[in-house]
């Protein structure tokens, strides 16, 4: 079987966590690059990358990479890509979104036009024909040009995984699903140990919690853009996938993940979300103020995206809101606590200096992932399950 070179991008700065994803789904890594990750795979991997990596944006096979810094070089290194290895004769192809970061050619429509035209010339000479129908399954483009070179990548997703299926409803200004997979993922947590979201809003960050101690496939229950290409994955590949997927999940399990909003409405969004899921019964969600939180078990988790202003109807009150937060985490017994925010003075109001902090882009805010470490447990209590 083909083996395929194929591109996961990623929120910028959690490439890592995504790598280690790939290497432990099977697959060899080529190379980690800002903002994404590729690695080798057959059909079969194109298949368990949609369904099973929490914290990748979407799986593009890279069609072609080359040097290009005229639209002639661009024009002719995309014809001489094989592209009907891909797409059939009846095949919608378009390209859907070209970025260009230092690069002669700066200019994305003129990019996406040209490597449009050039896909055409070349089908139009595989297959004999002058005009297409584009009727049939679709097979969206992507183009990356980067130092002037471009790689031009088929979304085999479609819609983002970050859209898992069960967020039907949000907040104003939810976090993104992969990404809360993997800023827990970051942490030492696992399902042994106490989870606390205190500003939970629709529930993404206990949702993406109990996807993990459930051991359940993020990709389960949605579809995919190229479950159509039937002239290239077998539908058998993808029933074997789910399959696959269905039989990994554990849920004879003990958790204590939980979830506080001071909206009652959110809180409501949040069980119904969790519910579409398929992890309602691991988490408990509850109308609180944070100011209220309190725990009598040591050794717990706060990760939270508390307001950083676009949640609240002034910056002014963000300080008097991070000093709480500080008094409560520290009245939390050995508890750890990793917080996102673009707030900058989180670590001031909070009266405490992080362990570490790690800058990640949240879509295009720049942020930061202050880590409190807290004391570890004796080793005899992390092998105990919860009562």
């Amino acid at each position: 079987m083909r083996i395929y070179k194929l591109m996961a991008p990623c929120h910028f700065g959690l490439e890592a966590v995504l790598k280690r994803e790939i290497i432990d789904l099977g697959y060899d890594v080529i190379s980690v690059e800002d903002g994404r990750v590729t690695f080798e795979g057959d059909i079969e991997a194109i298949c368990r990358a949609n369904v099973f990596l929490r914290t990748a944006e979407r799986i593009l096979i890279v069609a072609g990479r080359f040097k290009a810094e005229t639209y002639d070089e661009l024009f002719e290194a995309t014809k001489a890509i094989e592209w009907e290895e891909f797409i059939p004769v009846n095949g919608k192809f378009w390209v859907t979104k070209a970025s260009s970061v230092k690069s002669k050619l700066f200019s994305p429509k003129d990019i996406q036009s040209i490597v449009k035209k050039a896909m055409v010339e070349r089908l139009k000479e595989v297959y004999g024909i002058s005009w297409f129908s584009e009727d049939g399954a679709s097979y969206p483009l992507r183009v990356f040009m980067f130092k002037d070179e471009a790689i031009m990548g088929i979304d085999t997703s479609g819609d983002s995984l970050h859209k898992r299926g069960y967020r039907l409803l949000s907040s104003k200004a939810p976090i993104s699903e992969t990404l809360a997979a993997a800023l827990i993922m970051i942490t030492p947590w696992n399902k042994d140990r106490i989870l606390v979201d205190p500003f939970c809003g629709s529930g993404t960050f206990p949702i993406e919690a109990a996807l993990i101690a459930t051991n359940t496939a993020p990709g389960m229950n949605r579809e995919f853009m190229a479950e159509q290409w039937k002239n290239f994955i077998p539908k058998k590949e993808w029933y074997e996938v789910i399959s696959e997927a269905h039989d990994l999940i554990n849920t004879d399990i003990k958790t204590d993940i939980q979830g506080y909003d001071i909206d009652n409405d959110m809180v409501k969004i949040a069980r119904k979300n969790a519910e579409l899921a398929g992890v309602d019964k691991f988490i408990h969600f509850q109308c609180r103020d944070v100011k209220d939180l309190s725990h009598n078990k040591k050794y717990g988790f706060l990760i939270t995206n508390p307001p950083y202003g676009e949640r609240l109807e002034e910056k002014k009150d963000l300080p008097a809101l991070y000093r709480t937060i500080g008094e409560v985490y520290k009245k939390l017994e050995d508890w750890s606590a990793f917080i996102i925010s673009s707030y900058d003075n989180v670590e001031n109001d909070m009266g405490l200096k992080s362990t570490k902090n790690r800058k990640i882009y949240n879509g295009m805010i720049k942020t930061y992932y202050y880590q409190f470490m807290g004391a570890k447990p004796p080793k005899q209590n992390r092998q105990e399950k919860l009562s």
